[in-house]
């Protein structure tokens, strides 16, 4: 890599605040699409979780359907064994083997009565779950909208922001390339220790941006010098005087309309 030029220390400030307004505009970008990402994310769970959750009560029906089937298998082979022990009954040689299958008839009218009355607990069953279905079947329909809408917006935003997004980026190594890598360790640590990824701030009415820490007049003085780099003793964040950022946001606000 090229040697960097000499560079005076207000051409260090201008630069690296130029760095921090189009890392804070590609900060702005992101943060445009927010929580979107996720929300789409947390919406195909659900709608995951919903049509799984349909598909679960939509063979539970199917097994209370098989057990309703299977109850009337039942009630029939017992009404078949009823027929032949009434059948029996009229050849039996005693009243013990008439009583016996007396007994057998009984029981399997009492094995009818309990088959009916699953079947009924078990139709009862089903509409239930049919009533959880079309619950369900709604709630996966308004949940599915809210998807195709939410991902259409991030689609769009997308769309919008992308090209841009990958110019700064672009900008963005271009600059920290003019920039002395002792410097540039310097802003990427401050920044991601500080909130809102901000490492180099001017100073607004007195204290550092975004802080209300005042600044001493005589330092105030220095940072308009610009002799030297000063940072806020209590964030540690850079600091610059108001006119230079001004005139560095007015560039480039420029070149940004240009991306």
């Amino acid at each position: 890599m090229a040697k960097k030029k000499e560079t005076t220390v207000e051409e260090k400030l201008r630069a690296i605040y130029d760095l921090q307004l189009i890392d804070s505009r590609v900060d702005e970008i992101r943060n445009v699409r927010g929580e979107l990402p996720l929300e789409v994310e947390d919406l195909e769970d659900e709608v995951l979780g919903l049509k799984t959750r349909l598909d679960k009560l939509k063979t539970d029906v199917e097994t209370v359907n098989f057990e309703i089937t299977a109850k009337k298998n039942l009630i029939e082979e017992a009404k078949g064994l009823i027929k032949k022990y009434a059948e029996q009954q009229k050849n039996v040689r005693n009243s013990r083997e008439f009583n016996s299958l007396s007994k057998e008839v009984e029981f399997q009218e009492l094995e009818i009565q309990l088959a009916e009355k699953n079947i009924k607990e078990f139709k009862a069953q089903i509409e239930q779950k049919k009533q959880v279905i079309s619950s369900t079947k709604e709630r996966l329909s308004a949940k599915d909208t809210h998807l195709k809408h939410k991902k259409g917006e991030l689609n769009e935003i997308l769309a919008e922001t992308e090209k841009e997004e990958k110019a700064l980026l672009k900008k963005s190594e271009e600059f920290e390339n003019q920039i002395e890598e002792r410097l540039v360790k310097a802003y990427k640590r401050i920044r991601t220790n500080v909130k809102n990824g901000l490492a180099v701030v001017p100073i607004e009415r007195g204290a550092s941006g975004g802080s209300f820490f005042t600044i001493p007049p005589q330092v105030q003085v220095e940072i308009a010098a610009r002799k030297k780099i000063i940072t806020d003793e209590h964030s540690g964040r850079i600091l610059v005087d108001p006119v230079l950022a001004e005139e560095e946001s007015e560039r480039m606000l420029k070149m940004f309309s240009k991306l």
